[in-house]
């Protein structure tokens, strides 16, 4: 099992940093806090760190990862950040914001956390304990989510730990994480700007920056240009049966505002993400719903989600998660 280290005390937080830049330095993966969820890093410039982030996740070679680094600098030393890609991290870094870029010959990147790509994606995270770890390590680092690939995205610690084990060294867990999806991705041809997965950033805010819409991708899934474009994905075990409006027998709920849908009251189990019909709330709670439910049924009932703020990236995980499986 890893190490554990609780960040909630001083002590213990200094010395799991300490625990994981040594890890991260003998080339083994690290369980990360961030602000969107926990990642599963390992230093970017070890191609044998990065194939056991991969090992480890059972992740597709093709699905390019994110590199996290500690500051804005750092971040144009691996990636050439031409406007309007510069105004976004202007406005949002550190952040939940990812920048798909190309990547500088000169950064000692692996080439397969880019999947063979010239663009590379990064972020800073704001997570006061992965801009801890991120500066302690003094490189960048790849860091997908700290789960099985395809699976629930981990928001807890014990989910880093129930879904990769013994493939972590160390573990800082700094409880559930306050956004609770995945960063918005953004990439770039010339001055048009694409939203390739939408995240804990808006699309309105991202879009009152640009002041332009973002474009649609043109999406290949045998070869995506940034993590969280495959069609299935962030799955449970579970079906899930999406914009539901009543609740079938042996059903469990996943359930959003004041009003429930219709049988509600038979669900074998029900996690409402908001009850006031917060999207932001819904979205800290969304993956563990997930996980909870998982355990209670074989089918999910989804009630409907406001395609707006959020709620876009909620529903967008949720349409993965209820695409047919390979």
């Amino acid at each position: 099992m890893p190490e554990i280290y609780d960040t909630s005390e001083p002590d213990a937080r200094a010395a799991g940093i300490a625990a994981a830049v040594a890890a991260l330095s003998r080339g083994e993966s690290v369980g990360m806090p961030t602000e969107t969820v926990y990642g599963l890093a390992a230093d970017a410039c070890n191609a044998d760190a990065v194939a056991a982030v991969f090992a480890a996740k059972d992740r597709p070679r093709f699905n390019p990862l994110i590199v996290h680094v500690a500051s804005p600098d750092a971040a144009r030393a691996v990636a050439a950040l031409a406007d309007p890609a510069s105004r976004l991290a202007a406005a949002f870094w550190p952040g939940a914001l990812t920048l798909v870029a190309p990547k500088r010959l000169e950064a000692a990147i692996s080439d397969l956390v880019t999947a063979g790509l010239d663009t590379v994606a990064v972020r800073v995270p704001s997570h006061p304990v992965a801009h801890e770890l991120l500066a302690a390590f003094g490189r960048p680092v790849a860091a997908p989510s700290a789960n099985r690939s395809g699976h629930v995205s981990a928001t807890t610690a014990a989910h880093v730990i129930a879904d990769l084990g013994d493939a972590v060294s160390v573990v800082l867990d700094a409880g559930p994480t306050p956004i609770g999806v995945e960063s918005t991705v953004v990439g770039f041809a010339g001055d048009e700007a694409t939203l390739l997965r939408a995240g804990g950033i808006p699309r309105a805010d991202v879009e009152r920056v640009l002041g332009r819409r973002l474009l649609a991708p043109v999406v290949d899934p045998g070869a995506p240009l940034a993590p969280g474009m495959l069609p299935s994905h962030y799955a449970p075990a579970a079906r899930l049966r999406l914009a539901a409006t009543e609740v079938g027998p042996g059903e469990a709920l996943l359930a959003f505002g004041p009003t429930l849908p219709i049988g509600a009251e038979n669900a074998v189990e029900t996690v409402n993400l908001s009850p006031s019909g917060d999207v932001g709330e819904a979205a800290t709670r969304f993956f563990a719903a997930l996980r909870r439910l998982d355990r209670a049924a074989e089918t999910i009932a989804v009630a409907p989600i406001p395609d707006e703020g959020l709620g876009e990236a909620i529903n967008d995980r949720l349409r993965r998660a209820a695409a047919p499986r390979g």
